[in-house]
C-alpha cells in the first residue's frame, strides 16, 4: 500500500487503466523496486489558495509604475518585450513564482542538459508573423528569408530526426500514425482525412483569410468555419465516416495533445485547427519543429533577460482596485478619471507591497479575474469568465543513469509516444544536443481528460509525488523494461489550470471575443483568449495588450501584429 491507502494495482487501475494494472501487477514475480527520490516541484499553490480564500492585506508599502503586468507567463513577458521594443520601461511585471514562464518554463537543477516542464517546441512561423519572426531573430534562430520570403530556420534550431516514434504492442514504429497492420480500409480513410485538410488549409473567405490560422487572430469567422465548433471532433469524423481504429487513434492523440481533451470532447474547429493551421496549402508538409533541450524556457529565458530589471519575481497579487486617484505626474496631466491599485503578497510570506499606476496588463488566465479584481469580486463577474474551463495536467522528469534498452524497431526519437496509454508518452532532452548514449532526461506528460475540469483537479492532487512517479514508471516499463532501475531521480509538477480547454461551443461562443475587451484601465493578455494553449497565442496576446496600452498612454509606434 502507498501513503494514500490505495494498492499498486488501484493507482495504476486508476490512472493508466484496470487491464494495464492486472498484467503490470500480476507479472512480476520479484517484488517491484523501490521508488527514485525526488519532489513535488513547481506551481506555489498555497499563497494562491489563500488570494482565493480573500487574503488581501492592505500593503506595507507603495510604489508608482506607469503599467502593472500581472503574471510572468509568456503572454507577460511578450506585453514585456513590446513595450520595450517601443522605448517604453515605465512598467513592472509581477510573478508569484520563483521563475518566470508558467507553463513553459524550464529547469536546470538535476540533468545532464536543460529540461523542459511544459511546452518544448515551436513551429516554424510563416512571415506574416513580423513579431514572432522578429523574436527568433533576436534569438539568432533564422538565418534569413528564401526565395519566397519564408524565414530559414537554422538547422541547429531545428528538431533532429528521428522525431517521432509510437509503441504499439511491444514493438516501435516510426511516426504517429500507426501504418502497421493497416488494411486498404484504413489507407482509404487516411487518404479522406487528409483531402479534407487540404480542402480547409486552401479554404478562404472573401477577405482572404484562412479558416484555420496562427495566431487565431487571423482566422476567418465565417460561418461555414464557426460552424464546426458546434459539434465534436467525434462526431463530425463520424459523420464523414471515417470510423479507422489507427486514424481515430491519431486524431485523439492531437487534441489530448494541445487541448487536454479527447476528440470526443474537443470541438471539430479544435480537431481540424490543429492539421490545418500547420500547413501553407494543399499537401504541403507541416511547418518545421524549432526547439531546445528545455524546449520552450529557452524563449522564456531570453524574453526574461530583457526584461529582468522590470521583473518581481516571488510577489503574488492578491487585488487589482480599479478607478482609484492617479498619482503619476504623467497621468495627473492628461486624465483626472483615476488610476488602478494593484497589492501583491510575498510569497514567501514577508508581507505585501501596493503599486499605483496608470494602466495594468492582466496576463494571468481569465479564471483568476473574479478573485483579483475588485470590480468583479463586489459586482458580479461577466457571465463569459464561467465558460473558461481548463485542464489539469501532469509533467514528470526521469532523470536517467544510463539509456534504457533499445527495444525493437525503430530507433530513439525525439518524441516517443505509447500507443496503448492515456499518457502522452515523453520526450528526450539530450536529442537535440545528440547525445546518443550516457545520461539523459526524460519528459513523461499525462493529460488529464475528465469530462468535469474540477473532477480532473482532484484526481490530480489525489496523488502526491510517490504515487505520480509509480505511474509514470509502470507506464513507461510498457516500453521499458530497465525504465525504473536506469531512473536516479523523478520530479513531478501537477498544473491544475494547465491549458485552456477549446471543448464544443467555446471557441466561437462569444465568451473569449468578450473577454478580450479592456475593462476600464485593465488589459487581458494569456493565451486562453485564443482558446488554444500555444506559444504564439500567448505572444500574440502580450502584444495586443502593451499595443493597446501604448496607445491609451499616446505612445506613438507601429502595431507589430500581422
Amino acid at each position: 500500500m502507498n501513503r494514500r491507502g490505495l494498492s499498486r494495482r488501484e493507482l495504476l487501475a486508476a490512472f493508466l487503466g484496470a487491464p494495464f494494472a492486472l498484467a503490470a501487477c500480476g507479472s512480476r514475480g520479484a517484488e517491484t523496486p523501490p521508488l527514485p527520490e525526488g519532489d513535488i516541484v513547481g506551481v506555489s499553490d498555497r499563497v494562491g489558495h489563500l488570494i482565493r480564500d480573500g487574503h488581501r492585506p492592505e500593503p506595507e508599502a507603495w510604489e508608482r509604475a506607469g503599467v502593472v503586468i500581472v503574471g510572468g507567463g509568456v503572454a507577460g513577458l511578450a506585453a514585456a518585450w513590446r513595450l520595450l521594443r517601443a522605448g517604453f520601461d515605465d512598467f513592472v511585471l509581477l510573478e508569484l513564482e520563483p521563475e518566470p514562464g508558467g507553463t513553459a518554463r524550464s529547469g536546470r537543477a538535476h540533468g545532464v542538459v536543460p529540461y523542459p516542464w511544459g511546452a518544448h517546441y515551436l513551429p516554424a512561423p510563416r512571415a506574416e508573423n513580423r513579431a514572432l519572426v522578429a523574436l527568433l531573430d533576436e534569438l539568432g534562430v533564422l538565418e534569413g528569408p528564401d526565395a519566397e520570403g519564408q524565414p530559414v530556420v537554422a538547422e541547429q534550431f531545428l528538431c533532429r530526426d528521428p522525431e517521432e516514434r509510437v509503441f504499439y504492442r511491444g514493438r516501435w514504429y516510426e511516426g504517429l500514425y500507426l501504418h502497421a497492420g493497416a488494411g486498404a480500409e484504413d489507407a482509404r480513410q487516411l487518404q479522406l482525412f487528409n483531402a479534407e485538410v487540404d480542402w480547409w488549409s486552401a479554404w478562404r473567405d472573401t477577405r482572404g483569410r484562412r479558416a484555420f490560422d496562427i495566431p487565431v487572430a487571423r482566422c476567418s469567422d465565417d460561418a461555414e468555419v464557426t460552424a464546426l465548433d458546434r459539434v465534436s471532433m467525434g462526431e463530425w469524423m463520424r459523420a464523414r465516416g471515417l470510423t479507422s481504429e489507427r486514424l481515430r487513434w491519431l486524431v485523439d492523440y492531437a487534441c489530448r495533445d494541445d487541448y487536454g481533451l479527447t476528440a470526443e470532447q474537443a470541438s471539430a474547429w479544435a480537431g481540424l485547427f490543429y492539421f490545418a493551421s500547420r500547413v501553407a496549402g494543399p499537401g504541403a508538409e507541416a511547418r518545421s519543429l524549432i526547439t531546445w533541450p528545455e524546449g520552450n524556457g529557452r524563449i522564456v529565458r531570453h524574453l526574461y533577460e530583457k526584461a529582468r530589471s522590470r521583473v518581481r519575481l516571488g510577489l503574488a497579487v492578491a487585488d487589482v482596485r480599479e478607478g482609484v486617484a492617479a498619482e503619476s505626474a504623467a497621468v495627473n496631466s492628461r486624465d483626472a478619471r483615476g488610476g488602478v491599485e494593484v497589492v501583491a503578497v510575498r510569497g514567501d510570506g514577508g508581507g505585501s507591497v501596493g503599486f499605483r499606476a496608470d494602466r495594468v496588463v492582466f496576463a494571468a488566465p481569465q479564471f483568476m479575474t473574479k478573485y483579483l479584481l475588485k470590480s468583479y469580486r463586489e459586482g458580479a463577474a461577466p457571465a463569459h469568465v464561467a465558460e473558461f474551463e481548463y485542464g489539469a495536467w501532469v509533467v514528470a522528469n526521469l532523470f536517467l543513469a544510463d539509456r534504457p534498452r533499445a527495444g525493437f524497431g525503430f530507433p530513439e526519437a525525439w518524441d516517443n509516444v505509447l500507443y496503448e496509454s492515456p499518457s502522452l508518452g515523453y520526450v528526450i532532452a539530450t536529442h537535440q544536443r545528440g547525445f546518443e548514449r550516457g545520461p539523459t532526461v526524460h519528459t513523461y506528460y499525462y493529460p488529464l481528460t475528465d469530462a468535469d475540469p474540477r473532477a480532473a483537479r482532484a484526481r490530480l492532487l489525489s496523488a502526491g509525488r510517490d504515487e505520480w512517479a509509480e505511474v509514470a514508471l509502470s507506464d513507461l516499463g510498457r516500453a521499458h523494461r530497465d525504465m525504473r532501475t536506469l531512473t536516479r531521480r523523478l520530479d513531478v509538477m501537477r498544473w491544475g489550470h494547465a491549458m485552456i480547454r477549446p471543448r464544443v461551443g467555446f471557441q466561437w461562443g462569444g465568451a473569449r471575443q468578450k473577454a478580450q475587451a479592456p475593462h476600464g484601465r485593465v488589459h487581458f493578455a494569456n493565451t486562453d483568449l485564443s482558446g488554444v494553449a500555444l506559444f504564439e497565442e500567448a505572444f500574440d496576446h502580450g502584444l495586443r495588450a502593451a499595443e493597446e496600452v501604448l496607445a491609451a498612454r499616446g505612445v506613438k509606434s507601429e502595431t507589430m501584429r500581422g
